[in-house]
């Protein structure tokens, strides 16, 4: 049977082809225990959710979680239920949330820093989700090897001890081979020898492993990709060994619907960009401005986690150990823009757009300015239109007795641009025949809740829009009741704009016009005089 869904570019067949034999996926996660790593991430949150909403006869789900100097595990457990993202589980089914059992560990530390007590209380977890990463850009090569790369192979280490385990994914990234134009669902040569790179990090000092970093990287963007693509080996040296899946997302921004539409929790991406513009802070962005965007909505991201887990655990339980299905990695490209694009001047123009029907309580001028690709332009626009209104802010905020924030929130923006420079002027073809691939392998029963090809016919302006408003509620903390206050707001700082702009023109033209007249006159009397003295 064949299905068609609507495309940009036509037609895109959905063929069904999937496997009666195989259990649903509820029926799969059923009994089982699930390891989650980076739990209290943006994508680790979401996956938690969908995985107790959808699949709630599952056993338990084990959450990785760290100590800090205030909070304990419990407590930071806590802050997770609590989350406005759990709020229709809250009112469906509040006990499942029970399920959620605290481990205290670290990727960062050898053996995960498990105690031994903890190894054996997750004895019989089948299903491993490695998504605990450290995405800054600009972390020491140290630090990014010990986190992204060897807290992979401590991760495989424990998944040898388990001896029921079925599927074990690893979260990476489509940017981890930045250097290739054409991006395709397999693993390409390595930058460096991880277990060499480990041994560095962890015999050598930070500062003279800083020394030859950009070399020893092959001149990569910076320390993330290279540790990720680093991981990536990890998991193909042991996939003789484990049943493993590697699963690379592009950059991960607000949900679409599920559980709540516009749910975020960072300002990563094209949210950020329509945050800074919607204060009116962001007036200048420094590259292409036909650069396609590829973000991928949260949940439809994870809802392809647990299918393309579901897939690979199916084929492990029903196969003898040594099949070509079991030790094959299966490597998916989450991305979406081959099937419907978006460039960074659409958002731009998109952000200004929705600015007037949502603006943001705490938009300090009006939306405006623009991208370009003339890096001694943006240098000027942001000197005129970033530095100089943020020292006049904040001294009229000191003034006012308030705590100046906005020359440190632009000098935020500014190193954001920065590190974001190189993959804003680049584009890359991400080829994801396997993701699209996996929609078609859902058995009907299990459409309702893990389809996700739905994307591919969303409306984008309401998506956007629903992006903002999460943005308000869970970002700014702004309420919905208080739009009708904000909009009176941005009418009144869009007036100030142009009161502002006229001022500067008519100041312009004076002193080009009257004030080039009256210099003009002078030089005029001057040479006069002087051509006069010389006559006498």
């Amino acid at each position: 049977m064949q299905s068609f869904s609507n495309h940009p570019t036509g037609l895109l067949p959905v063929e069904e082809n999937y496997d009666p034999n195989k259990p649903s996926i509820k029926d799969f996660y059923a009994g089982r225990d699930i390891f989650i790593s980076g739990g209290t991430g943006f994508m680790g949150k979401v996956l938690i959710e969908k995985l107790l909403r959808s699949c709630n006869k599952l056993n338990r789900i084990f959450l990785l979680l760290r100590e800090k100097k205030s909070k304990k595990i419990e407590d930071r457990l806590r802050e997770i239920q609590e989350l406005p993202l759990f709020e229709v589980l809250r009112k469906q089914n509040p006990d499942v949330l029970k399920k959620m059992i605290p481990i205290r560990g670290d990727v960062s530390q050898l053996e995960l820093g498990l105690s031994a007590e903890d190894k054996k209380q997750m004895s019989e977890v089948s299903v491993i989700f490695h998504v605990a990463a450290n995405v800054r850009f600009d972390d020491s090569l140290k630090d990014a090897v010990i986190l992204n790369t060897r807290g992979t192979r401590e991760m495989i280490r424990f998944a040898e001890t388990l001896k029921n385990l079925c599927v074990m994914m690893h979260v990476s990234t489509t940017y981890s081979n930045p250097d290739k134009y054409i991006i395709e669902e397999k693993i390409y040569p390595p930058y460096a020898d991880w277990q060499e790179s480990i041994k560095l990090a962890e015999e050598m000092d930070e500062r003279t492993l800083e020394t030859f970093a950009p070399m020893y990287m092959s001149m990569l963007p910076n320390t993330y990709v290279f540790t990720k693509s680093l991981a990536e080996h990890i998991i193909n040296d042991h996939r003789e060994k484990l049943p493993l899946i590697l699963f690379r997302p592009s950059i991960v921004i607000s949900s679409m619907r599920d559980p709540i539409p516009g749910w975020i929790d960072n300002f990563n991406g094209p949210v950020g960009l329509l945050v800074g513009s919607g204060i009116g802070l962001c007036r200048t962005m420094y590259c292409d401005p036909n650069t396609v965007a590829d973000y991928t909505p949260v949940d439809v991201c994870i809802k392809a986690m647990i299918v393309a887990a579901w897939k690979k655990g199916s084929a492990v339980i029903q196969s003898t150990p040594i099949s070509p299905e079991s030790q094959q990695l299966a490597v998916y490209n989450c991305c979406i823009s081959n099937l419907r694009n978006c460039t960074m001047s659409q958002i731009v123009e998109m952000g200004k757009v929705l600015s007037d029907d949502i603006p943001l309580d705490r938009c300090v001028w009006a939306p405006g300015g623009g991208i370009t690709q003339i890096k001694i332009l943006n240098t000027i626009r942001v000197m005129l239109y970033h530095i100089m209104p943020a020292i006049l802010i904040d001294a009229l905020l000191r003034a006012m007795g308030q705590k100046p924030f906005v020359a440190k929130l632009q000098r935020k923006i500014y190193n954001a641009n920065l590190a974001l420079a190189y993959f804003i002027h680049n584009n890359w073809d991400f080829r994801n025949s396997n993701f699209i691939r996996l929609a078609s392998e859902i058995k009907p029963e299990d459409n309702k809740d893990f389809y996700y090809r739905d994307f591919i016919e969303f409306d984008i302006t309401l998506y956007f829009r629903n992006c903002i408003l999460g943005a308000r509620r869970y970002l700014l903390h702004e309420k919905d009741e208080n739009i009708p206050k904000a909009l009176q707001h941005h009418r009144r700082m869009k007036l100030l704009d142009k009161v502002c702009k006229v001022l500067i023109v008519v100041g312009f033209l004076y002193i080009v016009l009257i004030k080039s007249d009256l210099l003009g006159l002078s030089l005029y009397l001057a040479s006069y005089r002087t051509s006069y003295d010389l006559q006498r």
